[in-house]
């Protein structure tokens, strides 16, 4: 596995990589489950590396790439098991792509994943203020004086989904619950093809992951979109791969939540920053322990 650096801890291990090279040095069907953020195509450039997807000179150019890491989550998953990845969908310009519209960008990756052989197994909505949309983008079909002026511009907002696919073939570890730890209520709450309860502000911070004069924007999971995706689709003791790992939310809860983690980030701040709150949340549960004891 080529790797510019590493940090293996207890339960982890998270990688300064590119997570293409990085997944293609795992075992076959060594993970549990998979879940990450990708990169929103070129809508945002996170780093100024050539192997950063962000940095695709267009669409079809993400895809080409994209693809490459699809193929090895096929082969590094178990069977019967599944990948969740959180995206939306992109919003076309005119100085890029010649008109005002919506790309289909959450259909465009669920067709890739097929096209390894994946099966489209289930999708939630994760609702967005669309006023705070507007104001953070000034998105024409958002804005209040595009339905005086002329409203066949005017559009809703864009969420955000978590889309989940799954590798064929039987399971060999059945994900059971019990009755205590998975009551009817909650199952009805996770069952909701809408989450309209998700605080889009409950993130980990990243102030620190930013370097100077960095302007790119971070697109942070939700903690509790990662800890409902876990607890549906996961074992304690499970290996959750994400190959986006960022500042390590999803390693973060996955460790929190009695899971191991493989991670890999190409961009060196977001790395260093992610190996912190990894071994937050390995000290948290040391905490929590010596409460219980």
């Amino acid at each position: 596995m080529k790797v510019l650096n590493e940090k293996i801890g207890a339960d982890y291990a998270m990688y300064h990589a590119d997570c293409v090279e990085g997944v293609s040095g795992l075992p076959d069907e060594s993970v549990g489950f998979s879940v990450f953020s990708p990169p929103f195509a070129s809508l945002y450039t996170y780093s100024n590396s050539d192997r950063d997807m962000g940095n695709s000179k267009d669409d079809g150019a993400f895809d080409v790439h994209f693809q490459f890491l699809v193929k090895e989550l096929y082969r590094v998953l178990k069977a019967g098991r599944l990948v969740s990845f959180h995206c939306m969908n992109l919003p076309t310009s005119k100085a890029h792509h010649g008109f005002i519209g919506i790309r289909d960008f959450r259909g465009d990756l669920i067709r890739m994943f097929e096209k390894e052989g994946f099966i489209f197994h289930s999708e939630v909505c994760i609702w967005k203020d669309p006023v705070t949309a507007m104001q953070r983008t000034k998105a024409l079909g958002l804005l209040h004086k595009t339905i005086r002026n002329d409203s066949s511009m005017s559009r809703q907002g864009i969420p955000d989904y978590l889309v989940t696919m799954r590798k064929p073939g039987k399971n060999p570890e059945p994900i059971a619950h019990t009755h205590e730890e998975f009551p009817v209520e909650l199952w009805q709450q996770y069952a909701s093809p809408v989450w309209m309860d998700v605080n889009p502000s409950d993130t980990l911070t990243f102030r620190e992951a930013r370097d100077e004069e960095d302007e790119r924007h971070i697109c942070a999971l939700q903690l509790p979109v990662i800890e409902r995706a876990l607890k549906l689709w996961s074992n304690p003791g499970d290996v959750v791969l994400s190959p986006f790992g960022g500042i390590g939310s999803e390693g973060y809860v996955s460790l929190q939540m009695g899971r191991k983690y493989i991670g890999f980030e190409l961009k060196e701040s977001y790395w260093k920053v992610a190996c912190k709150n990894l071994e937050s949340a390995k000290a948290s549960m040391g905490d929590m322990f010596a409460e219980v004891a």
